[in-house]
């Protein structure tokens, strides 16, 4: 057996995998596509829950509050997502990575006071 024969071999689940995964795939599109019922109703094509129309020019001007507003839920979306690994590794990485992350919170809570203060969560 040759080595591009046993490279074929060793890569040949990942192959079918992917192939599996193309078909899969394409299958749940067309049959979405063709068996989905395309009727609309009114309250599917009214405004979202932002307050746009669903189908608007999508170069129409959006109030800085929604982006404050994202800004701020990817802030602490992050913060969240440091606040798993440092809980189950705090015994690991001592005092050094307690305080590092008490000044990493401290960080986020000044951010968060400074844009409560600035009525940056009011939506009037």
């Amino acid at each position: 057996m040759t080595d591009i024969e046993r490279l074929a071999l060793d890569y040949m689940p990942v192959l079918l995998f992917l192939a599996l995964g193309t078909i899969l795939s394409l299958l749940f599109i067309i049959g979405a596509a063709i068996l989905a019922p395309s009727n609309p109703d009114p309250e599917k094509t009214s405004a979202y829950e932002c307050g746009f129309n669903a189908f608007d020019d999508a170069r129409m001007k959006f109030d800085v509050r929604f982006y404050l507003v994202a800004i701020l839920f990817i802030i602490f979306d992050l913060e969240v997502a440091f606040l798993f690994p440092w809980a189950v590794s705090l015994g690991a990485i001592g005092v050094f990575g307690f305080w590092s992350m008490v000044l990493f919170l401290a960080v986020l809570t000044i951010g968060f006071v400074y844009e409560w203060r600035r009525g940056a969560l009011e939506w009037q």
